[in-house]
């Protein structure tokens, strides 16, 4: 099963592994998300360091909002005081020597920006007292240091801001460095260089920069799309799924959260942020705690309760905590050891703790993040005859411990021992050995990184596709979805193409049983995240039969079938595959069949389009406008967002188009979403107020 809906303006889309038709699932794991809040100006102020007085009687310490304050008037400073504090100002900027990985890039450049405007500064220094400042340079300059502290307000937070909390909002934050470029670029444009008497060499450089300045604030950049994605797969909440580990796993990564410390620190940012917020955007809090929880759960972090300090065991609580001694405490968990055993760094851990690390696929050390040699526990004996004796003589009731370790090594032997056997039996002669084996390969697929790891490496890839081509069509079932569920690592993605199975697939999309073309529908989506397998898959008929699917197939099989679509079609040639094929025809039969629920999804679609010249006009008609506009009035506040992204992009490219919806009464459906819509859809709304502005001039 697959989802996705339009994030930032982009398109996001889940897909789940496997999906038998009884299957169990996890419970849901929050309520549906609502649309973050816009990124908060207390959010910059929870990480600044306190400015000087001179600085916050001259230059405020709020942060900049998104009208400019009127100029400074008067002379507070001394020349010489001004001066000292703009140099001291962009001095203490060097400190920041590493940003947030969502905002590195553009950390880096103003802090370029800010490092080349000093030889001005320094000139302006040079000469004082000897030539004192004109009124006008003073307010200049002022406005200036004004630009500099909101600059460092911006900086410091994506220094040691909430990773998690600054990801999600990165489209907000990039319209805070835009405002901070607006304002430097506003000192400097009105400088009176014939009256501060500066070097030709210097002005030409500040002028160089205003220009950059100026074409850094029209600048739009594009976000991580597959970040994006992830964010959407692990903040959506459906009934019957639940975000792939996997997924999350790459979450992490790409966020930088993986290793304990890096964990501790996004737990101390979010405790900020939340105190900070005093209560204010209750939902937006709840996603990022709620994240952090599964990113926790990842790196087998047992930390539930960020919003005061870590929760103490109950069969603790009678025992002051700093009565503990430290080796008795699991370093993941913080928890007196039951079963504590050593691993190849030579760390201790409580075994079913680190079990969990080890089986969610992680080959380090928690502690030290030294790649392990092996994977072997080894019991300690000697620490756990310590913890018992001073248990006893502290009068602690322990709980229970785990299995002891024999079980835990015949299970891993067996099925290092079981998976080859499994891969074997895919290739009997038997028709129910491999039946039996397919499904059973089926399901250890599903179960974890590890039980992949030993699936690829013993063949089973190879002997899946070979499966394919049978003509029973239980065996199909299983294989397409095993080789799904496979492909979720992503190195597999890969194998899988290399081993012929995307026409195979294909074949089984357009022939299998509902449940085959289900899943190949999904199989073809997860390949497809590798760029080369969007041209193979579209070179070898794979959009045809999913256009066939989206038309006619179960609702499942429509929600697969679009997501698939959607990430093919984000290969150029694609898009004119399914246009040819009759997928606009069958997106706007979506958009009035209320009972399919899949508004989003098919305006994610149409949004890919008008992205594309050469698509806009199969999709940029007068009716299609007019349900673009009766959306945006009765859709839901998913739906308006959506439906306001499309017209955005239709309306930037064709005026006549805006005004046909203007004439339909949109102009005061815009106004009311301006005021009380989402954060997303009130920042499509204005720009739609602002073409529209355009249009009627």
């Amino acid at each position: 099963m697959v989802a996705f809906a339009i994030f930032e303006g982009y398109v996001l889309l889940k897909f789940s592994s496997d999906r038998q038709k009884n299957s169990l699932l996890p419970p849901p794991i929050r309520s549906p998300p609502t649309d973050p809040s816009p990124f908060p100006a207390q959010a910059f102020s929870l990480c600044l360091h306190s400015p000087s007085p001179m600085l916050s009687t001259l230059f405020g310490t709020r942060p900049a909002s998104d009208q400019e304050p009127p100029e400074p008037s008067g002379r507070q400073l001394s020349d010489g005081d001004l001066l000292d504090e703009l140099l001291a100002t962009v001095g203490s900027l060097r400190a920041f020597q590493e940003f947030r990985r969502s905002q590195r890039k553009e950390s880096f450049n103003l802090l370029r920006w800010l490092q080349l405007v000093l030889p001005l500064i320094e000139e302006l220094r040079e000469a004082a007292p000897a030539r004192p400042l004109t009124d006008n340079a003073y307010r200049r300059l002022a406005l200036l240091g004004r630009a500099f502290q909101a600059a460092r307000r911006l900086l410091r937070c994506c220094h040691d801001g909430s990773k998690i909390f600054l990801s999600l909002e990165s489209e907000a934050v990039q319209g805070r460095f835009r405002a901070v470029y607006e304002k430097i670029n506003l000192a400097l444009e009105g400088m009176p260089y014939s009256e501060i008497g500066i070097s030709d060499e210097v002005k030409e450089q500040v002028e160089l920069i205003n220009t950059q300045l100026k074409r850094s604030k029209k600048r739009a950049d594009t976000q991580d799309m597959e970040l994006a994605m992830d964010f959407m797969v692990v903040l959506q909440d459906k009934e019957d799924r639940s975000a792939d580990r996997a997924i999350l796993e790459r979450l992490a990564k790409k966020l930088e959260l993986q290793s304990l410390a890096d964990l501790r620190a996004e737990t101390m940012a979010i405790k900020k942020l939340i105190n900070e917020r005093n209560g204010q955007q209750a939902e937006s809090t709840k996603q990022i705690i709620e994240l952090l929880h599964k990113l926790k759960e990842v790196a087998g972090v047992d930390e539930k309760n960020i919003l005061g300090e870590v929760s103490i065991p109950k069969y603790l609580e009678k025992c002051p905590s700093l009565m503990i001694p430290n080796d008795f405490l699991c370093p993941i968990s913080l928890e007196i050891m039951t079963d504590p055993v050593i691993i190849a760094s030579g760390r201790t851990y409580e075994r079913r703790r680190i079990q969990k690390w080890l089986d969610a696929g992680q080959r380090t050390c928690p502690k030290t993040q030294q790649p392990l040699a092996h994977l072997s526990l080894a019991p300690n004996f000697a620490l756990k005859n310590l913890i018992l004796q001073w248990c006893e003589k502290n009068k602690v009731e322990m709980q229970n411990g785990e299995p002891s370790e024999e079980p835990v090594v015949e299970q891993e032997v067996s099925k290092e021992v079981l998976v080859p056997s499994l891969v074997k039996d895919l290739s009997s002669a038997n028709l129910d050995v491999q039946r039996k084996a397919v499904k059973k390969i089926r399901t250890l697929s599903k179960e974890s990184p590890e039980n992949r790891a030993l699936i690829t490496e013993s063949g089973g890839i190879a002997a899946l596709v070979g499966l394919l081509q049978y003509p029973d069509k239980k065996i199909q079932d299983n294989t397409v979805t095993s080789l799904l569920n496979l492909s979720i690592d992503e190195a597999n993605k890969v194998l899988i193409a290399k081993g012929r199975a995307i026409p195979l697939i294909i074949e089984v999309l357009k022939n299998g049983s509902v449940e085959g073309q289900e899943n190949s529908a999904a199989a073809l989506f997860s390949l497809s995240m590798v760029d080369e397998n969007k041209v193979t898959i579209g070179a070898l008929g794979g959009v045809p039969p999913l256009v066939k699917l989206l038309k006619e197939g179960t609702i499942r099989g429509k929600k697969d079938a679009a997501t698939a679509l959607f990430n093919l079609m984000l290969n150029h040639q694609n898009k004119f595959r399914a246009i040819e094929t009759g997928i606009v025809p069958a997106l706007l039969k979506i958009l009035v069949d209320k009972k399919l629920n899949m508004v989003d999804e098919a305006l994610s679609i149409f949004l890919l389009l008008g992205s594309h010249s050469a698509c806009r006009s199969e999709i940029g008609s007068e009716g299609f406008v007019e349900t673009l506009v009766q959306i945006i009035k009765e859709g839901t506040p998913k739906n308006k967002e959506c439906a306001l992204s499309v017209l955005l992009e239709l309306g930037s490219n064709n005026n006549t188009l805006m005004v046909h919806a203007l004439g339909f009464g949109l102009h005061e459906q815009l106004t009311e979403i301006a005021k009380s819509g989402t954060s997303r859809a009130q920042r499509k709304a204005n720009s739609l107020i602002h073409l529209a502005r355009k249009c009627q001039s």
